[in-house]
């Protein structure tokens, strides 16, 4: 039998299989040298081998055998990601001791056994365990039921008048309760969600674009959508960017369905994902709620994927297995004929053509929900602001803070920068501290007291000298991270409680849980905080929304610039005046007349996207072209630039089917954990089918084993 497996020894290995035998999809373990490797059965053997030289199989383990629909979608995602097949099954199969017995639990039960004695304590154990509903109960159960001390169990275990057996725990399928009423809708909520039902009814392939303003009520639209799903026992899964909504959301599934869905992301627990990987292999997980990695589950009968923010970067997997779960997702749908939903009140530009184009389905919601209005929106011109040194809160904002402050309404400070200072540079020399790793600068954080690499995580204490001059305390710090933003915001409001929502001061997600539980509840006054707080979250309170550098993302070569600033600065405009309390919202800037800050002022997003659409396409850029962005790293610059340069004098392959070919020039960041690193870019029209070339031109040219080579398909960063 021909085995896939997760090392990358060839695609498939030829195994005998073992007594009582095997069928496609089945996973097994294998010997591989002296070790033993997960498999899955992929097909019969594909050598030709001498079937006494072949090993055989060393056992089948007890998991529903791999589907069909989800071998052709890991081959299609394979292909089209230049990925090999084994990394592919390797996202299928991320999880440790996938093949150990479920969870189990010791439970004592009572013997016929007579007690040598009977007190208090005692009847109190062989009363509690007798009304017990199974005649049994778990240690914990029994000492806080009979009020007794742990010596009264141990001592009637020792004298056989209890007995202690372990117990597997089953696993009961999630029964959630449809027809519970949700809220009222309204009619443009009624309208979405009948179609979006009605595609979930015609059990086929399609992709709609659930697209409304922020706080619109998307999510109760396609939860009509889900309840549909589950009526027809089909399964449903739920792909949030951020961990950070989940919380919300499982509340929200919890009022609605009257029980919570099943998670899978990092902060999930090994045994509890091993749990839900089982029960969605065996189709009593009906509804789960993921990061992206939740894609390669196995589902056995899915019906409907929901990508909500589906324009949020973080989809974008950038390391190891390289692939975009939008686009994955639509993959997988077409293969099992699946609704998909992708919702986002700023659409990506690639959604937004293929619903203009007829490719998707589209459902707009164009106010919002109840009486709650669009915020107002201006700008602050910071060439009329005379700021003090190291200050970043113009006076305009700070009065509209002050009001806030007054009528005991929210304020939310943004911006897109983590730390508390992005440079240190030495007063005398001009020494900016870097990574010695990678070429980036290291970012100060305070509330580590650390300077910190974002490219490699290397950290280390601030010095006291200058390294290059060694001039003592010459160390300055130049402009804002989100901690200094913070700080300045305590001087300036020392009466505020101020909370920071960024990554770096999230120690847990129950922390981040509790974070969002103040702040929804009204006892802070005003949040500071990167891009984790503009998605999603609904705080009735926040009024006040101040964007600290609007014009942050317009710098730099990247043709999404445009596109993700406006985006971004939308999102987060999105968080103010969600309730009753009107809304207002204060971009300061240097370029109020740049044509992004219009649009975002404006309010005119169709005319935004349209814009940016035609100068995509007069450019020949994605949606309209397509790029693959092939990364070259090694520890010896002159090795890789000399096989980056053979690989453009014999990219004949490539040039051949009408692509063009760019580079090798060296990275935006050249080098990163001490690699050196050197990009190409291959550039083609949308129709191009570029992968094969590309596989022919990179199997015929293979780097030597310093070196390192990424393809992307369809790169959203070019550093």
């Amino acid at each position: 039998m021909a085995v896939l497996t997760r090392v990358r020894l060839g695609q498939l290995l030829d195994y005998a299989a073992p007594p009582g035998g095997v069928q496609t999809g089945d996973y097994v373990v294998v010997p591989l040298g002296r070790r033993h490797e997960i498999g899955v059965v992929w097909a019969d053997a594909v050598g030709d081998i001498d079937e006494n030289r072949i090993k055989p199989i060393a056992s089948r383990i007890a998991v529903p055998p791999m589907r069909p629909d989800l071998m052709m979608f890991l081959e299609r995602a394979a292909e089209y990601t230049l990925t090999p097949l084994t990394a592919m099954f390797g996202r299928t199969t991320r999880l440790p001791a996938m093949n150990e017995r479920p969870r189990s639990e010791e439970r004592y039960h009572l013997t016929c056994t007579p007690p040598d004695r009977v007190t208090q304590a005692r009847d109190r154990v062989m009363t509690t365990l007798s009304a017990a509903q199974d005649g049994s109960m778990t240690a914990r159960e029994i000492l806080l039921a009979a009020k007794v001390s742990a010596s009264v169990l141990r001592g009637l275990e020792k004298t056989g008048v209890v007995e202690r057996s372990t117990v597997v725990l089953p696993m009961l399928a999630d029964d959630y309760d449809l027809g519970r009423a949700g809220i009222r809708l309204t009619e443009e909520q009624q309208r979405a969600a009948g179609n979006l039902c009605a595609g979930v009814q015609s059990r086929s392939f399609g992709v709609t674009l659930l697209k409304g303003v922020a706080g619109s009520g998307k999510t109760e639209a396609y939860l009509e959508a889900v309840r549909e799903t589950l009526q027809l026992g089909r399964q449903v899964l739920v792909l949030l960017p951020e961990i950070a909504l989940t919380s919300q959301f499982v509340d929200r599934v919890t009022h609605r369905f009257g029980r919570a869905p099943r998670l899978w992301h990092s902060a999930v627990s090994t045994p509890l994902k091993r749990d839900v990987w089982h029960m969605v292999a065996e189709g009593s997980a009906p509804l789960v709620v993921g990061a992206r990695s939740s894609l390669f589950l196995p589902f056995r009968d899915l019906g409907l994927i929901v990508i909500d923010e589906e324009h949020d970067d973080s989809y974008k997997q950038d390391e190891g297995t390289i692939y975009h779960a939008r686009d994955m997702a639509i993959y997988r749908a077409s293969i099992s004929n699946s609704l998909v939903i992708l919702t986002s009140a700023t659409p990506s530009l690639e959604t937004w053509v293929n619903a203009r184009s007829g490719k998707y389905r589209e459902e707009v919601l164009t106010s919002r929900f109840g009486s709650a209005g669009m915020p107002d929106m201006d700008t602050i011109d910071m060439r009329g602001e005379e700021l003090p040194s190291s200050t970043w809160i113009s006076e305009a904002l700070a009065s509209e803070i002050r009001n806030r402050l007054a009528c005991r309404e929210q304020s939310l400070l943004f911006l897109n920068r983590r730390g508390y200072a992005p440079v240190s540079v030495c007063r005398e020399c001009g020494h900016q501290l870097g990574c010695p790793d990678c070429d980036a600068r290291l970012v100060r954080h305070l509330l580590r007291d650390r300077l910190v690499c974002h490219q490699c995580g290397e950290s280390m204490a601030p010095p006291a000298i200058c390294p290059e001059c060694e001039a003592e305390g010459s160390m300055t710090l130049l402009g804002p991270g989100v901690e200094r933003l913070a700080e300045e915001a305590r001087n300036t409001f020392p009466d505020a409680t101020i909370e920071i929502l960024s990554s770096d001061h999230i120690r847990s997600t129950e922390h981040l849980r509790e974070s969002i539980r103040r702040i929804a509840a009204g006892t802070v006054d005003l949040i500071v905080g990167t891009q984790l707080v503009a998605k999603g979250h609904n705080f009735p309170r926040l009024t006040l929304v101040g964007v600290i550098d609007a014009d942050i993302g317009l710098q730099g070569g990247d043709y999404r610039a445009a596109e993700k600033t406006f985006q971004l600065v939308r999102q987060v405009a999105g968080r103010a005046g969600r309730d009753e309390l009107p809304g207002l919202v204060l971009l300061q800037t240097w370029r109020p007349e740049h044509p992004v800050i219009q649009a975002i002022l404006d309010g005119d997003d169709e005319t935004f996207w349209a814009t940016e659409a035609r100068e995509r396409e007069i450019a020949g850029v994605p949606p309209y072209g397509q790029y693959v962005g092939i990364t070259l790293s090694g520890r010896d610059v002159d090795a890789v630039h000399d096989y980056a340069t053979s690989l453009v004098m014999h990219s004949e392959p490539v040039r051949s089917v009408g692509a063009l070919l760019y580079g090798p020039a060296p990275a935006a960041i050249f080098r990163v954990r001490g690699m050196a690193r050197y990009r190409l870019l291959v550039h083609g029209e949308r129709s191009l089918r570029i992968q094969r070339a590309l596989r022919v031109w990179l199997s015929r040219h293979p780097p030597p084993s310093t070196i390192k080579v990424v393809v992307d398909v369809d790169p959203h960063r070019f550093l």
